[in-house]
């Protein structure tokens, strides 16, 4: 099947939001005449350069996806710093599978009217935080001030938002209201933070510890908004289109995933090892252990998809206005997860 150069996909992944969710029905219906995953496959994977998506960057730099995957399928790689320009590359075709938080993931399975995206599995629970000035001791305090977060609709906005609802302060999408949210890369955010431009971030690992060490001080513990600690934060998720076409091909990268997780949660030294030296591929500057070690406690690293905080997560959106309600029947597909523990005597996942 042709596929289209990467320069054009970047621009259909431009267009308007009308135009993107066409494009995403497009990718979920489109021919099927290779389906079977017979002959040579390319499966291009997105993830971020953040412990949250650790079992995804020690997966890639421990050759763990490649091992699992075979000679048979090529994998190709491309970070992200949030979930909306992620789903964008799905929604082009420029992706086939990402590692992304639960409300892109919504988004994207609304858009397309539940055609262009399953969740194969869990990834990551917890390693999310607001971190604000020292002076700062509650939310009342954080009338006027200046929160970032890493993009307009991803996990860590909603989660602010509504978090700010439930304490009578409002916020729009402009960046106006009670308190001004305001969007901007996670790396950015920790030389705003330190120059004082923001008061504060919600945000994820390893950037918590980063604001912490810069003088800040976690105001809320996401994991303490939750039952039993437990949220998403991470999920695997697939094109539709891609699932059809080489059901082989996506069973081997949850076998990836489940083998990854299991290295991440049996060898947590060689992980933050993995990960540190990964993300300074990336960046250019290896991540400091000290710093992973020091978030490793507010993660859980578990292939549950926790189905059950991705809906709430959804709720509290449509409490914010970020999106309409919408009927998530279908979204998930965890039979080859299930079939994968179960081969390896583990305990299945609930199919919501």
């Amino acid at each position: 099947m042709r596929r289209l150069p990467l320069r054009r996909l970047v621009t259909l992944a431009t267009l308007a939001a009308v135009g993107a969710a066409t494009l995403g029905t497009t990718a979920a219906c489109g021919d099927d005449s290779d389906a079977g995953g017979s002959g040579p496959v390319t499966l291009r994977l997105g993830y971020f350069p953040n412990i949250t998506h650790a079992p995804a960057v020690v997966g890639v730099e421990k050759g763990i996806f490649k091992e699992k995957l075979g000679s048979d399928v090529t994998l190709e790689t491309k970070t992200f710093n949030a979930g909306p320009a992620a789903i964008e590359a799905v929604f082009s075709g420029a992706l086939d599978a990402t590692y992304i938080g639960p409300n892109p993931t919504v988004n994207a399975f609304s858009k397309s009217k539940g055609e262009a995206v399953r969740v194969v599995s869990g990834a990551a629970s917890g390693g999310v935080a607001l971190v604000v000035k020292p002076g700062i001791t509650s939310a009342e305090q954080l009338r006027g001030k200046k929160i970032a977060t890493p993009q307009l609709g991803n996990t860590q906005d909603v989660a602010l938002r509504y978090w700010l609802k439930e304490k009578g302060l409002t916020t729009t999408k402009e960046g106006g209201g009670d308190v001004k949210v305001v969007p901007q890369e996670n790396a950015q955010t920790v030389e705003t933070f330190g120059s004082g431009a923001i008061d504060g971030a919600w945000v994820p690992e390893p950037f918590v510890s980063r604001l912490v060490n810069a003088g800040g001080k976690v105001l809320v513990d996401e994991r303490d908004l939750w039952p039993d600690k437990k949220f998403v934060i991470t999920n695997l998720l697939v094109s539709t289109k891609f699932l059809k076409a080489h059901p082989d091909a996506v069973k081997k990268l949850v076998e990836g995933q489940v083998a990854a997780n299991e290295f991440v949660n049996t060898k947590p030294d060689e992980a933050q090892q993995a990960i540190s030296a990964h993300i300074g591929k990336i960046t250019g500057k290896p991540l400091d252990i000290k710093l992973i070690k020091q978030a490793w406690p507010t993660l859980e690293f578990t292939n549950d998809p926790i189905a059950s905080s991705l809906k709430a997560g959804l709720d509290h959106a449509v409490a914010v206005e970020l999106t309409q309600p919408v009927d998530l029947n279908g979204l998930y597909d965890l039979k080859f997860l299930n079939e994968v523990l179960k081969a390896e005597g583990k305990p299945e996942v609930t199919q919501p």
